[in-house]
């Protein structure tokens, strides 16, 4: 293994060293090394019904005398919008914070929630932020975090992929995080366009137990939805019923 990341490093021959600079190969070394850190970070799932949105993310509880509660890996963002992370949580953080801000600028503008797509927009506008030099200079390193954000808006539910990279994808249903490959391919053999909110919010947390190395229970996961009702932090009783309901 360090054979081979040495003849990584040394293929990339000083070219990783600043955000800005392309490889002869057209590679950003800087934005493939954020993208993956992501792969280290805790697993994250949405899927999206006709219903609306679920997210559910495992917490790494790594003592017992740890508040699991004080880890938070789902945020709200708006009333209608929420976020499911995985990665550097401490980045995440900040790109939740302007995502915040800018779903209340458009609320105070037009007097309406704004899109989920145009607030992914404004996220990955935030997320390219490293290339930019000068005064407004906001981050020297790009964003080690991906976001699922999930919401509904007058366009419907939708769930979107926010990479480092500052690319963002629409998806039916998505995993991000250590666990994402298996979790991908499970997704992508059980999901169904016809799926209600409760069997996605089953889907999600078992696929999630799946590729989890704890064994999952109430205190390591962290589960939400977004309806027409707005966002919803499933937890105490309904997170215990919702773990009890998957099949061993």
């Amino acid at each position: 293994a360090s054979a081979q990341s040495f003849k990584m490093y040394a293929s990339n021959s000083g070219y990783d060293r600043g955000v800005n600079t392309f490889s002869p190969e057209g590679r950003l070394f800087q934005v493939e090394y954020a993208i993956k850190a992501i792969q280290l970070g805790s697993t994250a799932i949405a899927v999206k019904t006709s219903e609306g949105v679920v997210m559910a993310v495992e917490k790494r509880v790594t003592s017992t005398l740890m508040e699991a509660s004080s880890v938070e890996k789902v945020m709200e963002v708006d009333t209608h919008i929420g976020a499911a992370m995985s990665g550097l949580i401490a980045d995440a953080r900040t790109l939740v914070d302007h995502a915040r801000i800018e779903a209340q600028n458009h609320r105070f503008t037009y007097n309406e929630p704004i899109r989920t797509e145009a607030l992914a927009q404004a996220t990955c506008d935030l997320m390219l932020s490293f290339g930019e030099s000068g005064d407004e200079k906001k981050m020297s390193r790009p964003f080690g975090v991906a976001l699922l954000l999930c919401g509904v808006d007058d366009t419907g539910p939708k769930v979107f992929f926010c990479d480092p990279s500052g690319t963002y994808v629409e998806y039916k249903a998505k995993a991000i995080g250590s666990g994402s490959e298996g979790a991908q391919t499970a997704l992508t053999e059980e999901y169904s366009d016809s799926l209600t909110l409760a069997e996605a919010e089953l889907l999600a947390v078992k696929t999630l137990k799946s590729v989890m190395e704890e064994k999952l229970n109430d205190n390591n996961i962290e589960v939400a939805r977004v309806t027409a009702d707005g966002y919803h932090n499933i937890k105490d009783e309904e997170l215990k019923d919702l773990v009890d309901r998957i099949p061993i």
